[in-house]
């Protein structure tokens, strides 16, 4: 797993992934994705052009979201005192950038 970038967005909770995904294959990344942040898939869910799964990493619960028409990907929490998390894995992912 490559990504070309990642960027935290402290006013929307999230981090984005830029990378090469493709939209039938996402499974794939995303299952790569939740191993490299040692996190657990909790919910899978998809429609004709996105995808959004629900991860846990150490008791906080995270959304991955794959837009394919605006080939966006990101990692989001739900309160500010969750940010950290992914100020942590960001930093866990710069390996793979």
């Amino acid at each position: 797993m490559k990504f070309d970038s990642l960027q935290l967005n402290p006013e929307s909770k999230s981090l984005s992934i830029q990378a090469a995904i493709d939209f039938e294959q996402f499974e794939k990344f995303a299952e790569s994705l939740a191993q490299a942040t040692d996190s657990r898939v909790l919910d899978r869910q998809w429609g004709a052009d996105r995808h959004q799964w629900l991860l846990e990493f150490e008791g906080t619960h995270m959304q991955l979201n794959y837009e394919f028409y605006g080939d966006i990907c990101w990692l989001s929490v739900e309160n500010d005192d969750e940010f950290e998390v992914l100020e942590y894995l960001a930093g866990l992912l710069e390996a793979h950038t």
